[in-house]
């Protein structure tokens, strides 16, 4: 008994030795995965770029290459995805040189392709500007909350996390606001993203999907109302141009509605007209990062979704997200005379030069906002917006397009 005591007891050593070293090994291996030097323009790059400065959140679809980077630290924005792995395309644009630089007073632009701001911006509600000041540049700033804060994670597990944030503000009108806001980030499985899209997607085809739900509460103890003002939701997505990628903005053709023009194209001078192509219901707009534009659809115009084609990387980008028809949209413009009320439901925007020859990108941005949030204390407003990225055959993107977008890669292309 005791010689099989012995040989027992040195098997089970020997037997304790291999499986830490198969476990140190594997430690191993992934280590050197993590410290793999993967090209710039790589999900993995920028994985292991931000992880030099944040504790990210990588979410991931079980049994896919599809992931999604969130950081609470920098305030609950998805910096990035791919489709792909680590190996794959990253999605979002990301501002390296601002995680060293000197924090600006005004804006502290990481980058992200899926960030929360609150709005408006400008006009007599603004968030931006202080009461009394004149709205111009030296004295805008971007609120604290949504520009250098961290947030708060209440739920994390694989799949999604959920970000919070006690807000309190001072409006142009004078207005203490306190709030909060709720974000739930998910990433959506392959499977899932074709039924909700009504899509058959060949194995040729990758794609990575996420929803955002985002919810703002008001906490005081006021009305929000037209003497008080109030914020709303706005939602930014950043991401890299391309000289040949194009904006894709589906509208309603039947309503008549801020006179005869179908979008608001003027927000930074008028775009010039060879930048912009109507197309039966479908206004598309070159995002070269290359001239700076802003355009605008009003709620009654526009449709619950929109989205980008990159010829060169045969990238398909679509964007999903709530829109109110009926809903009171604050306008952001830097003035205080237009009508409080006369804002645009969906905006797009395509990076340029300033005056001056610098430039912050290049990037372009799919933007969608929330109505004014009328909330009686306790209250809260609810705004959701799904970000989807395919890439692969060809034909097969334009069999998606063409189906959620309504229109084909072909005329896409050949609008610019």
């Amino acid at each position: 008994m005791r010689l099989m005591s012995k040989v027992y007891l040195r098997s089970l050593v020997i037997s304790f030795i291999m499986l830490s070293c198969n476990n140190e090994s594997k430690q191993d291996d992934k280590k050197n995965e993590d410290m793999k030097p993967y090209k710039q323009g790589s999900f993995g790059y920028d994985l292991n770029f931000l992880q030099q400065h944040d504790s990210v959140v990588v979410l991931k679809a079980e049994g896919e290459d599809a992931q999604v980077i969130v950081s609470p630290k920098y305030q609950a924005k998805v910096f990035t995805s791919t489709a792909a792995g680590n190996d794959g395309e990253s999605f979002g644009w990301i501002n390296y040189k601002a995680f060293t630089a000197p924090v600006d007073s005004h804006m502290n632009a990481y980058g992200g392709e899926n960030r929360l701001w609150l709005g408006p911006e400008g006009g007599i509600y603004s968030l931006f500007f202080k009461k009394g000041d004149s709205m111009v540049f030296n004295n805008w700033k971007t609120p604290a909350p949504i520009d250098t804060e961290s947030w708060k994670v209440s739920i994390k597990n694989r799949r999604s996390v959920t970000m919070t944030k006690d807000i309190q503000l001072v409006n142009f009108a004078g207005t203490e606001l306190q709030l909060s806001v709720v974000r739930t980030i998910a990433i959506i499985a392959k499977d899932a993203i074709t039924r909700r899209l009504g899509l058959t997607l060949e194995n040729s085809v990758k794609v990575v999907g996420y929803q955002t739900s985002n919810s703002l509460t008001n906490k005081g103890k006021q009305e929000w109302n037209e003497k008080t003002g109030m914020p709303c939701v706005w939602i930014l997505d950043m991401f890299k141009p391309s000289a040949k990628t194009a904006i894709v903005l589906p509208y309603h053709t039947d309503v008549v509605d801020k006179g005869s023009k179908a979008a608001t194209t003027d927000y930074f001078g008028e775009i010039p007209a060879d930048r912009l192509k109507y197309n039966n219901g479908i206004l598309l707009f070159k995002a070269d990062g290359k001239k700076r534009g802003k355009l605008g659809l009003t709620p009654k115009r526009a449709k619950p979704m929109a989205g980008s084609f990159d010829a060169e990387k045969n990238i398909l980008t679509i964007t999903m997200f709530d829109v109110d028809p009926n809903g009171k949209y604050l306008n952001q413009e830097w003035n205080t005379t237009r009508p409080p009320f006369s804002g645009d439901a969906v905006n797009a925007y395509n990076d340029g030069p300033l005056e001056d020859g610098s430039q912050m990108g290049p990037f372009y941005e799919i933007e969608s906002v929330s109505p004014a949030a009328f909330l009686q204390p306790g209250a809260s407003l609810n705004h959701n917006h799904a970000v989807f990225h395919f890439t692969g055959n060809e034909q097969e993107l334009d069999k998606i397009a063409t189906k959620v977008l309504g229109i084909s890669l072909e005329d896409i292309i050949k609008a610019f």
